[in-house]
């Protein structure tokens, strides 16, 4: 029965079928696959569904609940989007990886334990891995080395505190907890690498734009949202990730201000956004978990549809930096009309979908008294609207008249454009759309007068702030430093340096490493060399013959020596 097995079972089957079809066959599976895993989804009804025993635990791979339902519907949604968007440029084993991915996404939304939940969550690791890879270039290679290594760490630590969580509690249910002990701090260390967390949170922007133009969609949707999930599944009101969340939001708007490459933007403006999530599980009540599974959705929407923008910008020209691009709206009209939709989404323009779940953040912010995070949240809504929301678009579609005549996105890229825009402006015109299956009843109006004229007044002075700071806004060729410097950079160095430091060491290690060479000789020579000597006398010490009452003699020695030490 359907609601027996996890969805993500399905997604798995599909993404094997893809790599053995071909032609027709595999657009078909490519189509098919998450429209019947969406399915799949929505026939998982609350509560646990399967159990099976693992060593001496009991698994349980499919739980369901509106929370787990939600995030699995926008994760099949998203493969199937993408699927569309990239099944006639991309190769049938990026094709495979993706759905791979996908897979483990899904598998994480309905993992009712934490055993299974980091077997998925390892699934979406190595499968990401390759679709950076699959950007098929030298620098693609490199980020893929070093985002695996990032992940296995990450998973590394995960699987350390789940080892503690269950050998103190015997447990290996997912329930919720706080950061108090060795074990839960390793499990939120753990998922926040995923979630793109700083310091450890340069993988993304390292890896995200060294993909293909169909990967780096792909990329923007899964990782940091399933950890999204996991935070409020396991650290609801956890109060350090409020502060974590803050510090991703102001950290990822600054980087993104500093950027030229148009997908490096958007990858600082994942963690931006993300950091909205966090904020609101730190925060913990109701309202503000609803926002957080709310904006979730929306972002992997209007993300995945900024990064498709960016996809046919550098498929159709080859170009993908601010400073070589501009004058693009002139023949590509529907690539600029869905990246502006995409564009005001992240912004919380309202009438988008940005608006109706980003302000369920805030407000929640506000009915607790915690003015100081509503108020950096505000400020970062305007930020938001400066990088992405103006910076973005005006770069690379207008500004000044590169040069550039380009042919519009392809009608299956096209297609898959128009849909997530229409997500994006219904799920902002009728919120409640949304709202009807998010994890907790919803008492929020989304759309009233005072509201509605703060946001505009807030953005339309940051548009005109922009537009009055434009020569400080312009990009040049230049290289922003991330934490990341620091072991790809700084450590080789201070390695370097170390090892011309420690020259004249080596030269009288050397000095004593030739005398201690002679001494081992002439160690070796006399007591455990020439052990078939005829003559007795000349056999070296331990090679020679010992009466058995010496011998006897010694081995009572060494055992009172070996209880002495024990005892001691």
């Amino acid at each position: 029965m359907p609601e027996l097995m996890s969805p993500a079972l399905i997604m798995i089957a599909g993404a094997l079928g893809i790599g053995l079809a071909r032609g027709h066959l595999r657009a078909a599976m490519v189509l098919l696959t998450p429209l019947l895993t969406l399915w799949a989804v929505w026939q998982v009804p609350d509560g646990v569904q399967n159990t099976m025993h693992f060593l001496s635990y009991e698994i349980e791979p499919v739980e369901g609940s509106p929370l787990r339902r939600l995030f699995a519907t926008i994760f099949a949604l998203m493969a199937f989007v993408g699927g569309l968007y990239a099944y006639r440029l991309a190769k049938w084993y990026e094709l495979t990886a993706a759905f791979f991915y996908a897979a483990g996404a899904i598998g994480v939304s309905f993992a009712g334990d934490l055993i299974s939940l980091f077997v998925y969550w390892e699934l979406m690791a190595l499968f990401s891995t390759v679709v950076v890879w699959c950007g098929g270039t030298a620098a693609s290679r490199a980020a893929g080395i070093r985002y695996a290594i990032l992940h296995l760490l990450g998973g590394v630590v995960l699987k350390v505190g789940i080892e503690g969580v269950v050998v103190s509690t015997g447990s290996i249910q997912i329930t919720p907890m706080l950061a108090q002990d060795f074990s839960s701090w390793m499990i939120l260390c753990g998922i926040l690498i995923n979630a793109a967390a700083p310091p450890l949170s340069a993988w993304l922007a390292d890896a995200y734009p060294e993909s293909s133009p169909t990967g780096s969609v792909f990329l923007s949707a899964f990782t940091t949202k399933t950890a999204v999930l996991a935070l409020i599944l396991l650290f609801p009101g956890e109060p350090v990730l409020i502060g974590v969340g803050l510090f991703m939001v102001v950290y990822g708007i600054i980087y993104a201000l500093l950027e030229n490459d148009i997908r490096r933007i958007l990858a600082y403006s994942v963690v931006n956004q993300v950091g909205f999530m966090v904020c609101a599980v730190g925060i913990g009540t109701q309202m503000a978990l609803n926002g957080a599974a709310a904006h979730a959705f929306a972002h992997i929407v209007y993300k995945a549809l900024l990064f498709m923008s960016a996809g046919v910008v550098i498929y159709r020209t080859g170009r993908n930096r601010c400073t070589e691009l501009g004058g693009l709206f002139q023949t590509m009209p529907v690539t600029t009309i869905c990246c502006i939709i995409g564009a005001l989404s992240i912004s919380s323009f309202p009438l988008t979908s940005g608006f109706t779940t980003k302000s369920l953040i805030s407000q929640a912010a506000a009915n607790e008294g915690l003015v100081w995070v509503y108020m950096l949240l505000t400020a970062a809504s305007a930020g938001v609207f400066l990088h992405a929301g103006i910076k973005f678009p005006w770069f690379v579609f207008f500004q000044k008249d590169s040069g550039l005549r380009p042919k519009d996105a392809p009608w299956n890229m096209a297609l898959a454009m128009v849909i997530f825009s229409a997500l994006c402006l219904l799920l902002g015109l009728f919120p409640e759309w949304l709202y009807r299956f998010l994890p907790y009843p919803v008492d929020y109006v989304a759309y009233t007068p005072g509201k509605v004229v703060f946001y505009l007044q807030l953005l339309l002075f940051s548009g005109l702030a922009f537009f009055l700071l434009l020569p400080l806004m312009k990009r040049t060729e230049t290289i922003s430093l991330d934490v990341d410097w620091l072991w790809r950079r700084g450590i080789p160095a201070a390695m370097r340096w170390l090892g011309r430091a420690m020259q004249p060491l080596r030269a009288t290690g050397g000095r004593l490493g030739s005398a201690s060479q002679q001494l081992l000789r002439h160690l070796t020579t006399h007591y455990l060399g020439q052990p078939h000597t005829a003559d007795r006398e000349e056999r070296a010490l331990f090679a020679r013959s010992w009466p058995i009452g010496t011998t006897a003699l010694w081995i009572a020695i060494l055992l009172s020596g070996y209880v002495l030490i024990y005892y001691i």
